[in-house]
């Protein structure tokens, strides 16, 4: 076999150790290039992550410094802020914006001008989701150029070790010696395999220089393999301490939630109350329109507690469907009796089509659902309508709410269903009926939907309107299920469908009030007096059981509160008051109140089996309430 003419020949009359040197040269040179190459970009890599997980670090610390005085545009807080940002290494400039973009301060960090930079900008927000502005932080690349520069320098210098190390080695090859270059070669394959590897320096000197180049090539490569290991490693650890950070803020979210709808929902029960009893027996026009002024004002508030409420009762896991079924069309009378009238003082027409398809679901959990949708296109349209509408989709029902609001944009379509985030809307009618709301409403909807094994979608564009829709599990009509032998729903008879009854006559009822807020023992004292109920207070439960040592027959009823002094709760109270020897039975209507939202009470509240209604308490959902428990205990009877 003849060696190619050309570019070879030349190579071909070269003597051995010139054609082994050359030979050997050229892998080397491009193993050697391939690996450093590798390797350098990985740490580049990461040098450059480590300062931009710098940057997000102190921008994230900044925002919640400058939280409290974003909210009161307090300059010097926030120059502090911007100063202390400042002085954190890499760091080159760190600015706090406001809302609309106005820098309200501004501090260069201690990095030098110059050369390549990395900003970060983090929003900062309130502790209700509300935007407040925005933190740029921006890091000086210098240490990534110096890195490379450095690393740039000794790939040289271990190229150029190795490459003479090879020219070396060639040479006593072609003197025929062998085994050392066998030997070379072999920690060369443990090398590419990650292990260690090393030669015993030893023979001629030429020999001995490869020896000790390849062994410092090595032992560099293997440095910078350990280097990047710890890099990973302390990469890792980083984002653990972050994701364990966010952790807790989530639960420390929760229970800052718990707690303000706990704390503020007692004084707005108590408001409730007195604005009920100011409209009672009011003659002056004025006076009766700020009344009902008043108590939109309230049902608004209580509509955004009962969204705080729900997602609670969702993350407590204290909500479980109950499956039944029932005609879709008796849920759609209800959302349109609900909605109506809410529509047309918005001068909107709420269009809810007939349907005779039947659905097996959760009738309260569907009903939310339904409310949820509705109220979020009635915040969100401004003119034309809303239309609600079901088809069949094969096994199942797909219930569609249209609206021809604003749109939602494309890049925010992803987030609608996440908690408190909320579309800023264009044109928003201060004086419409539905409150915007925390951005719960949507999210409340995913999880119900979740526990229902439901599907939600989405459609929308800009300008032209939005369609939600949920696909639920459809049944056979009526006569079909009569020729297959399937037995309908023993609550879909109709009475567990009905409207409360606002209006119940409770004159003569005796009914014990137990709360530890003289103001809401007030309020509804004064409530229940105007309905013609006779009515116990209690504060504690010392004062109840006092009562019950002193009442001929106990009350019909007993409405407590769940905490109460001391560290009692009403379930307690009413277990006690069930042991006195002159106190309730069995034929005592019992009604908690509450306005606890955190998982274990509201667990704790689920097991009772008791009526329980979540403060603010509105008087007719009270009155309904303590109608319908005296109806069914007089039924059992």
């Amino acid at each position: 076999m003849s060696w190619p003419s050309g570019l070879l020949y030349p190579l071909v009359r070269r003597s051995l150790a010139q054609q082994l040197t050359l030979l050997a040269l050229l892998p080397a040179a491009v193993a050697t290039l391939i690996v450093t190459a590798v390797l350098t970009r990985e740490y580049l890599a990461s040098v450059t992550d480590l300062i931009r997980a710098n940057a997000q670090t102190v921008g994230l610390q900044v925002a919640n410094q400058a939280m409290g005085p974003l909210a009161k545009t307090d300059r010097r807080a926030l120059m502090e802020a911007a100063q202390l940002g400042s002085m954190q290494p890499h760091v080159r400039l760190v600015q706090i914006w406001s809302e609309d973009g106005e820098i309200l301060a501004s501090a260069r960090g201690i990095a030098a001008s110059g050369g390549s930079a990395l900003r970060s900008v983090l929003p900062v927000v309130s502790s209700n989701g509300a935007p407040l502005g925005k933190v740029m932080v921006e890091v000086n690349l210098q240490a990534v150029a110096a890195a490379r520069k450095s690393i740039g320098v000794t790939v040289a210098l271990v190229l150029a070790v190795c490459l003479l190390a090879v020219s070396l080695a060639g040479r006593w090859a072609a003197r025929h010696i062998t085994a050392p270059i066998r030997a070379l070669g072999e920690a060369v394959d443990r090398l590419g395999v990650g292990e260690e590897a090393r030669v015993a320096v030893k023979g001629a000197a030429e020999v001995r220089h490869l020896q000790r180049g390849f062994n410092q090539a090595a032992g560099a490569l293997l440095t910078s393999q350990h280097t990047l290991q710890t890099r990973i490693h302390e990469a890792t650890a980083e984002l653990e301490r972050k994701n364990l950070q966010l952790e807790l803020a989530s639960q420390a979210k929760t229970r800052l939630l718990a707690a303000a709808s706990h704390d503020l929902r007692q004084p707005l029960h108590a408001l409730t109350l007195f604005a009920d009893g100011l409209a009672k027996g009011e003659t002056d026009p004025v006076r009766l329109q700020r009344a009902v002024h008043i108590q939109e004002c309230v049902e608004s508030l209580d509509l955004l507690f009962s969204e705080l409420l729900n997602l609670s009762q969702l993350d407590a896991g204290v909500l479980q469907p109950q499956w039944v079924e029932f005609p879709l069309d008796g849920l759609f009378d209800q959302v349109s009796r609900n909605f109506r009238a809410v529509a047309e003082s918005q001068s909107l027409r709420f269009v809810v089509r007939k349907t005779d398809a039947w659905v097996r679901c959760d009738y309260v959990m569907l009903s939310r659902i339904l409310n949820n949708l509705v109220t979020n296109a009635l915040r969100h349209t401004t003119e034309g309508g809303i239309l609600l509408a079901a088809r069949q989709r094969g096994e199942r029902v797909l219930i569609e709410v249209f609206d021809t609001g604003v749109g939602i944009a494309p890049q925010h379509q992803a987030r609608v269903f996440e908690e408190f985030f909320q579309v800023e809307p264009q044109h928003r009618d201060h004086s419409a009926r539905c409150p915007r709301g925390m951005g719960l409403g949507l999210a409340t909807v995913q999880r119900l939907a979740v526990l229902l094994g439901a599907d939600v979608a989405l459609r929308s564009a800009l300008g032209r309107g939005t369609c939600l829709s949920i696909g639920v599990q459809g049944v056979m009509q009526p006569k079909d299920l009569a020729s297959s032998g399937v037995a309908l729903a023993p609550a879909q008879a109709g009475a567990s469908l009905a409207q409360p009854d606002e209006t119940a006559d409770l004159h003569g009822v005796r009914i014990l009030v137990i709360d530890d807020e003289p103001s809401i023992l007030e309020g509804l004292q004064l409530v229940l007096s105007g309905w013609g109920a006779v009515v116990l207070v209690a504060q504690s439960r010392m004062e109840a059981l006092a009562l019950a040592d002193g009442w001929t027959s106990p009350p019909d009823v007993v409405v407590t509160d769940l905490l109460l002094q001391g560290g009692d709760t009403g379930l307690e109270v009413l277990s006690a008051l069930a042991l006195h020897p002159n106190g309730i039975g069995p034929e005592t209507a019992r009604i908690l109140v509450t306005g606890e939202t955190h998982a274990d009470r509201l667990r704790e509240v689920a097991k009772a089996d008791i009526v329980v209604l979540y403060k603010p308490v509105a008087p007719r959902v009270l009155r309904s309430t303590i109608a319908s428990q005296l109806d069914a205990l007089g039924a059992m009877a």
